[in-house]
């Protein structure tokens, strides 16, 4: 069913530009694909990586996922994103990309695999779930533009 996914991670601008529509799938406040292009290579400059599911040459999945540390973890990956394209939910590339992240991790020598999903997205809990994910607390933020 996969046997023509590829994986590769989006380096240039026009890796980037190529991953909006799938980018937006997840993010659908982002509205210009060249401030997008540009907000992930100012994010690549803080270790940001996007890591694409590519089917003949189209991207149809996509991973960031940033390295980073603090107190409770020690050096861990943060997984930022991680979208496939709707009608391709089915064929286990959440999974496929999800595996890769872990396989940069381990490769690394870091411990942990940490992300969040918001509390309404039962769907994506149920995911993580079978991926072996499970919660160990709650996101809090907070808007401090207003």
């Amino acid at each position: 069913m996969n046997e023509h996914v590829e994986f590769q991670l989006m380096e240039t601008v026009a890796d980037c530009m190529a991953s909006f529509d799938i980018m937006r799938q997840l993010r659908p406040h982002l509205t210009d694909a060249h401030a997008f292009a540009g907000q992930v290579q100012r994010q690549r400059e803080s270790g940001y990586y996007l890591l694409a599911a590519r089917e003949h040459g189209r991207v149809i999945g996509l991973a960031g996922y940033r390295l980073t540390e603090n107190t409770l973890y020690g050096r861990f990956i943060y997984v930022d994103d991680l979208v496939v394209d709707a009608p391709l939910q089915r064929r286990r590339l959440g999974e496929q990309l999800l595996e890769r992240v872990r396989q940069a991790a381990r490769a690394l020598g870091y411990r942990y695999l940490v992300l969040d999903t918001g509390m309404h997205m039962a769907l994506a809990q149920r995911f993580y779930f079978r991926q072996g994910l499970l919660p160990r607390g709650m996101h809090f933020s907070q808007d401090l533009s207003q």
